[in-house]
């Protein structure tokens, strides 16, 4: 434990040092964040702030394979790796043309769905993913394998996406994920999930000294995505299917807010909340700063993994 506790904080010193660095090469660069014209007012202001931050987190890709180079770390790290690179090209497409759409929905839904397809085959061969899904008490669901990968499918991109959207405001996905990578961590009897879920820790609180507000640097698709990879196929490998609606409440909120306003629009030509994703709606309804609406959502998503901690223990 003292290792794994000693790789975490060596992250966190890496990221923490070599950030301002990164800051400066992307600033020489000219890689910064085009701000779409439809935001508020105190979001164009950010414009110029370099993008691409989430590289400095592959740092923890290293950490975690010096550390403990096994096949399911291997596995954990090239999760990563293929997800922050469907956000890095989307990233730079924004940045080196400040064009604030990126690359396509549709090339970003394709690869995502390639990606998943092959690493979810790949658990099934070589890692003996099982089809099951655990209800309560040890009993379990069993699906038919093609079933399952389909639902697990639609599950990794779909959360892929909604973790995606949670990084909106100046260090709101770093303080949501930190307590769901801690989950995963309390929960597995893996070696490779605890150090993995320990290293992204450090890493996300190195970065989180420059992403908090006002930050200065956005970590982009290219660090959100592979968060949302990571920790999707660590729900999967752990078999905590059932939890998901809990664990990923902030995330599922999120995602759920601009599906809602896209449906209730075109019924209606009326907007359900005034922005969406949803934490746009509290800053710009109610007024909230955006280190309330960090804080209240970290404090979310800290109960949420406290109650599925619970389940967890008693229930499942």
């Amino acid at each position: 434990m003292f290792g794994i506790l000693g790789v975490s904080g060596l992250s966190f010193l890496l990221v923490a040092f070599f950030t301002p660095l990164l800051i400066w090469g992307l600033r020489v660069l000219k890689l910064t964040q085009p701000i779409r014209s439809v935001l508020p007012p105190d979001h164009q202001a950010k414009r110029g702030t370099p993008l691409m931050a989430g590289l400095i987190l592959l740092i923890g890709v290293v950490t975690s394979l010096q550390f403990l180079p096994s096949p399911l770390m291997i596995f954990l790290c090239v999760t990563f790796l293929l997800f922050s690179s469907i956000g890095f090209m989307d990233d730079f497409k924004k940045a080196a043309w400040q064009d604030p759409s990126g690359i396509s929905s549709k090339t970003k839904l394709v690869l995502q769905f390639a990606f998943t397809g092959v690493l979810l085959f790949t658990l099934f061969r070589s890692f003996s993913l099982t089809s099951d899904i655990t209800l309560f008490h040890g009993f379990q669901l069993h699906l038919p394998v093609y079933v399952y990968i389909v639902i697990m499918l639609l599950f990794v991109v779909g959360s892929a996406n909604a973790i995606n959207f949670t990084d909106g405001l100046d260090g709101l996905l770093i303080n949501v994920a930190i307590p769901t990578y801690f989950f995963f961590f309390m929960i597995s009897d893996k070696p490779e999930v605890q150090a993995f879920s320990l290293v992204m820790i450090g890493c996300l609180l190195g970065l989180f000294l420059y992403n908090i507000y006002p930050a200065r640097v956005f970590m982009g698709d290219t660090g959100s995505l592979a968060i949302g990879g990571s920790l999707s196929f660590l729900a999967v490998i752990e078999k905590v299917e059932i939890l998901i609606p809990i664990l990923f409440i902030v995330y599922l909120a999120e995602q759920l807010s601009v599906i809602l306003q896209v449906w209730y629009y075109k019924r209606t030509k009326l907007r359900l909340f005034r922005m969406t994703p949803i934490h746009y709606h509290f800053s710009l309804k109610y007024g909230w700063s955006e280190n309330k609406i960090v804080v209240v959502f970290g404090f979310i998503s800290w109960v949420s993994v406290f109650v599925c901690l619970a389940i967890w223990k008693y229930v499942l």
